[in-house]
């Protein structure tokens, strides 16, 4: 009796096991990025987590990290070649770092408008560059938008590029970005993000140079009290992630990672180009003064930059004004 007791117990539990099999526990990722929560990156990473959770019914949870809380780009990109980070929002320029070439998107004036800069990143040669990134262990998904950027100083107005003379204004570390500057007079200084608030606060620095939604995000009139609308350097930025990460998912994963990065990069650029006028207006109320200058003067100054980058770059140059060109057609 007792052993026909312990059988069908043991029927009962098996039955009962594959009636309520154990759910696996959901897979975390950490996404990082080093701004706060009113900029544009935080919208893209709340975009993505929305996305990649809703696509995976929470197997794949998508946990925030902003205000450079993990470490500034450098630091996140270094973490993510060594598997020890698994995700950001990066700024462009960082990257360049790692991968040289990907810097040919912020040769300055590259791009007259937005749709120009799209359909050369989404296309692809925009594909082949975040392809290349495996070879320094990184994986792109797509790219987000850090936008146009601007020039901002506590010193006086710029309206040409003789104006710059003399003032010490915050580049990322890129070479791209330093010779851009050097080459319209400025005393450049490459300096990580999470170091120039402080710089800007101790007049350390004159000035620096950014996107309209950083310039708001992060309130840069309270030091700075001219805003030069130059849009002289569009700046991409890239969902990036670990390699090893990556590769650890499986294949319907890493497309779902991929795919809802698009989405999100492209509610991001969406969100930007909605909130760019009325930003600009609440930084012209806090006293800030903003001058549109006719960037022809500019164009022509940082021209020995197209000619000192162009053996560096290759044939990419000549492959984005061609696609740049046959979209105008």
């Amino acid at each position: 009796m007792l052993r026909r007791i312990s059988a069908l117990g043991l029927i009962l539990a098996c039955a009962f096991s594959l009636v309520l099999p154990v759910a696996a526990a959901p897979r975390v990722i950490k996404l990082a990025h080093v701004v706060n929560e009113r900029d544009g990156f935080h919208i893209a990473a709340l975009k993505f987590k929305e996305l990649v959770e809703a696509r995976t019914k929470g197997q794949l949870v998508i946990d925030i990290y902003p205000n450079a809380s993990l470490g500034d780009e450098r630091t996140l990109l270094e973490g993510m070649q060594l598997g020890v980070t698994d995700m950001g929002v990066i700024t462009n320029g960082p990257v360049a770092n790692f991968l040289p070439r990907i810097a040919v998107f912020e040769l300055p004036f590259l791009f007259a408008s937005p749709e120009e800069a799209y359909h050369v990143l989404d296309g692809p040669i925009g594909k082949k560059l975040l392809a290349e990134l495996e070879t320094v262990n990184l994986k792109g998904l797509a790219y987000a938008e850090r936008g146009f950027r601007n020039l901002t100083n506590s010193k006086r107005p710029v309206s040409t590029p003789d104006d710059l003379k003399g003032l010490k204004i915050r580049v990322m570390e890129n070479p791209v970005y330093i010779a851009t500057f050097k080459a319209l007079g400025a005393n450049a200084v490459p300096m990580a993000w999470t170091e120039c608030l402080t710089a800007l606060q101790q007049g350390v620095i004159d000035g620096q140079e950014n996107p309209v939604n950083v310039i708001y995000a992060f309130k840069l009139y309270e030091t700075q009290k001219y805003l030069s609308l130059t849009r002289h350097t569009y700046a991409p930025a890239l969902f990036v992630m670990s390699l090893k990460l990556y590769k650890s998912l499986p294949a319907d994963m890493q497309r779902i990672l991929v795919e809802c990065a698009q989405s999100a990069a492209e509610h991001e650029r969406k969100w930007n180009a909605e909130q760019e006028s009325s930003q600009l207006e609440a930084i012209a109320k806090n006293g800030m003064v903003i001058t549109r200058p006719d960037v022809k003067l500019f164009k022509e100054a940082v021209k020995p930059v197209y000619d000192s980058y162009r053996d560096k770059f290759g044939e990419l140059i000549g492959e984005i004004e061609a696609e740049i060109k046959k979209m105008k057609k």
